[in-house]
Order: structure tokens, then C-alpha cells, then sequence
């Protein structure tokens, strides 16, 4: 689950001009997207594969939706993390239990607020424009962090919308996830999502 939050943290970063700073998420606004992640881990021939697609409500929260190769939703709001496998929650983490998802909340709202200081404090943030496209790479500054541990670095390849993030691991894994079909739009989300949202809340 870190390896997909952190990755979708990247996709909050949206309608960014190559040319310029990401531009930032105001409430009001949802930002909906899919996905397809594959995970490469040591000893096996092929990757494994899902694909979703998630929904970001500013000040509310993210839904990440995996429905390939089974359904798996996951909900991150400021209260917390709420996991359901085919309709059926099967993990609920409140955020006073994981520090490391209060700090990464604290992250992603200071990005969308315009804050880069909120990703200075966790990471090393390198970025190189090639051609029309930005390259961020993120290092983790908390070397004796468990969470920050579990990752080595995090590159990003951002057009219009981020488009692909390699999640790299200390020990040669790393996860590849490709975004498409992203939409920045104003309205409220739909009640699905708002129902999703408050459920996680809870």
C-alpha cells in the first residue's frame, strides 16, 4: 500500500506545463485518472500487473481502485487508511497508528497547495527537463525511517499530467506504474466517491 500512495502522490501534481512547476489541486476541483502498475521482483520472469483506475478530491482525500487482476479499493483521508477487497473492508489503519501516513498526507497537501517545502523536508528532489518533458527524481532523506527504508528512489516522468513513476527498492525491485486518461475537472465528486471518502472517515 505505500508503494501505490506514494506513487499516486506524484499523479496529484497535475495540468503541469513541461516548461514549469506542477500546478496545484484547489478545492473544488477532482482529479480522476487510471493506472496500470507493474511490480518487478527479484526471481520472477514476468512482472505482476493490476490496473484501475483512483480519484483525488482535494481536502478530502484519494481513492485508489485496482480492478485488475481482483478488486481492491484503497481510501486515504486525513482520518486515515481504509482498505476493502471486493466490497468487504479488510484493513482499517487511523492515522495516529501510522505516522508515516500523517507525514505523507501532510506532503500531498502541501504539494497541492503549492508547498514544495512539505517534499524538501522528506526528500531530495532533483528535476531535469528533456525536450518537453520533466524528470523529478525523489529521494528519501530519512535513512533510519522503516518507511523511507523501503524505497531508494522515486523517478517521475511529467508532461501535461505525471505519466509514469518507477518506484525503485534497495534491493533491485522496483514498481513501474503508467497514468492515462487524466482529468482535471470542477464540481463536486460524484456520490459514489463522497460516500467512499466519508466511509474512510469514519
Amino acid at each position: 500500500m505505500r508503494g501505490v500512495v506514494l506513487a499516486t502522490l506524484l499523479s496529484l501534481m497535475a495540468a503541469s506545463p513541461a516548461a514549469a512547476d506542477p500546478a496545484t489541486l484547489t478545492e473544488g476541483q477532482v482529479l480522476r485518472g487510471r493506472f496500470v502498475q507493474e511490480r518487478h521482483l527479484q526471481g520472477f520472469s514476468q512482472p505482476l500487473r493490476s490496473e484501475g483506475d483512483f480519484v483525488l478530491v482535494p481536502g478530502k482525500g484519494l481513492i485508489w481502485r485496482a480492478e485488475i487482476p481482483f478488486p481492491v479499493t484503497t481510501v486515504v483521508t486525513p482520518a486515515g487508511l481504509v482498505q476493502s477487497v471486493a466490497g468487504q473492508e479488510t484493513t482499517r489503519l487511523p492515522a495516529a497508528r501510522l505516522p508515516f501516513l500523517s507525514r505523507l498526507y501532510a506532503m500531498m497537501g502541501g504539494a497541492m497547495a503549492g508547498d514544495w517545502s512539505a517534499l524538501d523536508g522528506e526528500f531530495t528532489v532533483a528535476r531535469r527537463q528533456d525536450g518537453k518533458t520533466l524528470r523529478v527524481t525523489l529521494s528519501p532523506r530519512r535513512n533510519g525511517d522503516p518507511a523511507a527504508a523501503a524505497l531508494k528512489e522515486i523517478d517521475a516522468q511529467v508532461g501535461r499530467f505525471v505519466e509514469a513513476v518507477d518506484l525503485v527498492k534497495p534491493g533491485g525491485d522496483f514498481d513501474h506504474l503508467v497514468f492515462s486518461g487524466q482529468a482535471l475537472t470542477t464540481g463536486a465528486p460524484t456520490d459514489a466517491e463522497a460516500a467512499a471518502l466519508a466511509a474512510a472517515g469514519k
